[in-house]
């Protein structure tokens, strides 16, 4: 199946039949929120309340046990004072509904969820002050904590076999990095999936096992103006990569996104790793996992939009607004090199702990 024949193109109509029939709402506002493979909208009945309706991609939809998983921990998390989405239940009592539906390129079967709405703004339009960085690794490390106690009877879908998105299938993107033959950083990703290889992956025995989020980027974050002139976490969107890692695979992944749009890059890793280690401190193999995995995270991002270029050609322009600054990232990471960038981080977090 073409990845755009899987994507749902539902028309504001349909979704307003669905939401009355499936829900006993009335939509008095729909319109279109921004998605990547699924369909997302925002709906106010005039009942009351703000939702999202989320429609996943046809793809997805043949794996209700994952999103069953997902929507059981976004709850869960919300129930331990987490800024989640919780699904509200059909008419008939069900927190998903697989619908048949016509978007013009004949019936496929989606599985629809109504969310909750939850307000602000994303983190990546803000200027990430150090005390913000330091609540995001706060709340990665607190997220990660709680989902340890969750329990499921298909909590066994989230061991996904070489799932791409994964820190641990680092050595899958192998086969994709001759998509960038010639160009500069190609050198620097060969180095860090061979570093990967012999430093990162021996040591995994000695990491912390635990759910990962596995996607705390910038634009999964919601934040909220708070009485400091600061910011402060308002909600934790998109559990689609939900899989069992290692805690130190969620701080990695928080720090790379978290450099992304921030004017002082190479400042990020500190307060956030303060933040995360107010909450669980790293063990020594962790500590000397960082630096690769920060790096091996970028280079996962840069690889997989390449890769998706190579199938989607017409969406290149989309998939690769955040790989232009991933290299130029990527590239001052390893010039500065393991042990600098460390003492950068390192340094910091220290200082910003003594502070609090």
């Amino acid at each position: 199946m073409s990845a755009n024949h899987s994507k749902p193109n539902l028309s504001l109509p349909q979704v307003s039949e669905m939401v009355k029939r499936l829900f006993g709402l009335t939509p008095s506002q729909i319109r279109p929120l921004p998605s990547y493979d699924d369909q997302n909208f925002y709906v106010a009945p005039a009942e009351g309340g703000e939702y999202v309706l989320k429609v996943m991609n046809a793809a997805d939809s043949k794996n209700p046990a994952l999103l069953e998983v997902q929507t059981h921990a976004m709850a869960f998390l919300h129930q331990r004072g987490l800024p989640a989405q919780t699904a509200l239940p059909t008419t008939e009592g069900q927190l998903m509904s697989l619908e048949e539906i016509d978007c013009g390129f004949g019936c496929q079967k989606y599985l629809v969820r109504l969310l909750t709405y939850l307000p602000g703004t994303t983190i990546s339009k803000v200027v990430a002050s150090p005390q913000l960085l330091y609540e995001v690794g706060k709340t990665a490390a607190r997220m990660d904590k709680v989902l340890q106690e969750l329990e499921h009877p298909h909590l066994s879908v989230l061991q996904r076999e070489k799932f791409m998105w994964s820190l641990s299938s680092i050595p899958l993107l192998e086969p994709f990095v001759c998509l960038m033959d010639g160009e500069p950083v190609q050198e620097a990703v060969k180095s860090v999936i061979q570093q990967y290889k012999t430093s990162v992956a021996p040591k995994c025995s000695s990491f912390r096992k635990c759910i990962n989020h596995g996607d705390f980027n910038d634009l999964n974050m919601l934040v909220q103006p708070d009485k400091t002139n600061g910011h402060s976490i308002s909600g934790i969107l998109d559990f689609g990569d939900m899989n069992s890692g290692y805690y130190i695979h969620e701080l990695a992944i928080t720090i790379m996104y978290m450099m992304i749009e921030h004017p002082e890059p190479t400042q990020v890793g500190g307060p956030v790793l303060a933040g995360w280690e107010s909450v669980i401190p790293l063990n020594e193999a962790e500590k000397d996992a960082l630096y690769l995995l920060v790096l091996s995270r970028f280079c996962q991002s840069l690889v997989l939009a390449r890769r998706a270029v190579s199938l989607h050609p017409e969406n290149e322009e989309y998939l690769m607004i955040t790989a232009k600054t991933g290299i130029r990232l990527l590239l001052q990471l390893w010039k500065l090199g393991k042990e600098e960038v460390e003492r950068i981080w390192f340094q910091s977090a220290a200082q910003y702990a003594e502070r609090k």
